[in-house]
């Protein structure tokens, strides 16, 4: 198959096209950065059309890719197939005639500057004729000291025929830099990421939404280099416009970060029109909190639940993105109108999924039957809930003598545990009877923007939470966003239909706390301030607790069901 101009070949006669195409039978010398020959025919060709000429050539002197723009623009082509190299470089260069006006020596437009960042190529090289000699300007990418330096370097030659330079050891000069530049960035082993947020609503506190995101990349061992915020609408097609993108990724660049992260969950479309746009990994807040939750799922079930929730997420998601993807799958059992293998992947994922469903079915057939033997026993349930990482799990192991894990990252509790809580004991003046027992939970910790998938994903596990008797809904109090997370938390519950379960508000880390601001949240929320790492207030806790749980009432003998 020949080779094909891409580009701007519209109004042009095929001889034109052909005598393009003819490019693709030139070729330099690896130790020439372009060839006195080839730059003159590229310059009389854009001086004929009237179209800037572009040719791609690799290392080797090869010419890859022949392209037309027009007077103003050169369109490149995907460069999907050709991969990065050890140095971040393209391992290509891109030679292009400058028709500008009013020009004597030939010049970088800024466009092709932001594409020898954006797509790292070795270098770009303008090419003018004028007065029988051929001027050229060529740019290369040099190591940045920080996002305002510049990161780019330009040299300018005024005759071709007369210049002279070693390009293999050029490019070789060029490597060793931005090497020892990735280097440094690579000190760290964490992923380097940006943040991206765009927020139109008046209700919209994008420093908290971002703080938060960042507690989740901590989390996720992602370290946050950089935050980009807009003030806008969302674009309908790249979330942060096609123009703003380009700079975010040469952004990335520059920071050396490896990741864009948007506070927001993407649309199918936005997350594929911008991984179509760069190479680096693109996630949005719901992937991150997915991610986290594959991270930190210990039991089956927890693991149960998380494959499930990321199935779902992911399958509105599966996209044609090779074309050998679109051929039909052949062979016995295959002919006939046939099946494509993205539709073939995307059936074995709902076929996974159904698979998961009757798991997990299986599992809140397991946590009825322990509700059962619970209310015969006469046990009620008291749930700890609140916002993720305000300390549940700590003080659940304080109250209960347990070892359940406590770390201080987002989501450190995914596999809810029950431990038996024994209340202050005390003689009963009517029964004689000391003291009661009851069951605590401990819960997943709640967040704003919660995946749908997640919700429903956990909800076998969340379910304990409608037979609680009580609900501790523990509050960070030396948060200053504490008011807002427990306005999220009680949303949540309003959803779950559980608003009218009785509630007990805990402020607990009240020991790094203000204590004008502790005692302001508890006239508010008329909370109990506690502090479940120095023990503090835990009597007291116990005992609001055993005056807020009321006796169960005496269940009747379940019937026999044998015949």
């Amino acid at each position: 198959m020949p080779n094909l101009v891409s580009g701007n070949t519209k109004g042009l006669a095929q001889s034109e096209i052909r005598a393009v195409a003819k490019l693709f039978q030139r070729s330099v010398s690896a130790d020439e950065i372009v060839s006195l020959e080839l730059a003159r025919e590229m310059c009389f060709l854009g001086e004929q059309l009237r179209r800037r000429v572009g040719v791609l050539i690799n290392r080797q002197g090869r010419i890859q890719e022949v392209i037309l723009g027009t007077k103003e623009i050169l369109f490149l082509p995907d460069l999907g197939r050709y991969r990065l190299g050890r140095s971040r470089l393209r391992n290509l260069r891109l030679v292009f005639t400058d028709l500008s006006n009013n020009a004597s020596e030939a010049s970088i437009p800024y466009d092709i500057y932001t594409d020898l960042e954006r797509l790292r190529f070795d270098s770009v090289i303008g090419l003018r004729s004028a007065r029988n000699r051929v001027s050229m300007a060529y740019a290369y990418l040099i190591p940045a000291d920080g996002l305002e330096n510049a990161t780019t370097h330009t040299e300018v030659v005024s005759d071709l025929g007369a210049f002279e330079l070693d390009y293999r050891e050029f490019l070789d000069s060029v490597e060793r830099n931005l090497l020892s530049e990735v280097a440094r960035l690579d000190t760290d082993d964490a992923i380097g990421a940006v943040i991206v947020g765009v927020y139109d609503k008046p209700e919209d506190d994008p420093q908290v939404s971002q703080m938060e995101l960042r507690e989740l990349a901590r989390t996720a061992g992602v370290t946050i280099v950089d935050a980009i915020t807009q003030k806008r609408r969302a674009d309908p097609k790249t979330y942060v416009g096609s123009g703003k993108l380009e700079e975010l990724v040469i952004r990335c660049i520059r920071v050396g970060a490896d990741m864009l992260i948007f506070d927001t969950e993407l649309k199918p479309s936005q997350w594929r029109a911008i991984t179509n746009s760069t190479e680096l990994k693109v996630i949005d807040r719901s992937m991150l909190i997915l991610d986290i939750f594959a991270q930190r799922a210990q039991s089956s079930e927890g693991r149960l639940q998380v494959e499930l929730a990321q199935l779902k997420y992911n399958l509105p998601r599966l996209v044609d993105q090779d074309s050998g993807l679109s051929r039909l799958s052949g062979g016995i059992g295959g002919r006939g109108p046939g099946e494509t293998k993205l539709e073939i992947g995307r059936r074995r994922i709902r076929d996974k999924i159904a698979e998961l469903e009757h798991k997990i079915e299986k599992v809140r057939g397991a946590r009825d039957f322990r509700r059962s033997r619970r209310r015969e026993n006469q046990l009620q349930l008291v749930s700890v809930v609140g916002y993720t990482n305000v300390g549940k799990s700590t003080l659940f192991n304080v109250l209960t003598g347990s070892a359940v894990t406590a770390e201080n990252k987002l989501f450190a509790t995914l596999d809810p545990s029950q431990r038996r809580l024994f209340l202050p004991t005390e003689v009963n003046d009517e029964t004689g009877s000391m003291g009661r027992t009851v069951i605590l939970s401990d819960t997943v910790g709640f967040i704003r923007k919660l995946p749908k998938e997640l919700e429903t994903a956990f909800r076998a596990t969340l379910e304990e939470l409608y037979e609680a008797a009580l609900l501790v809904h523990v509050v960070d109090a030396s948060d200053k966003d504490a008011l807002g997370k427990y306005a999220a938390v009680r949303r949540i519950l309003e959803q779950m239909e559980l608003s009218n379960t009785p509630e007990l508000v805990v402020l607990n880390k009240i020991d790094a706390a203000d204590p004008q601001w502790v005692e302001s949240l508890r006239l508010e929320l008329q909370g109990v301030p506690v502090s479940a790492a120095k023990r503090i207030g835990m009597g007291e806790l116990l005992s609001v607790i055993e005056k807020r749980v009321t006796p169960a009432p005496s269940s009747p003998a379940t019937p026999s069901l044998d015949c």
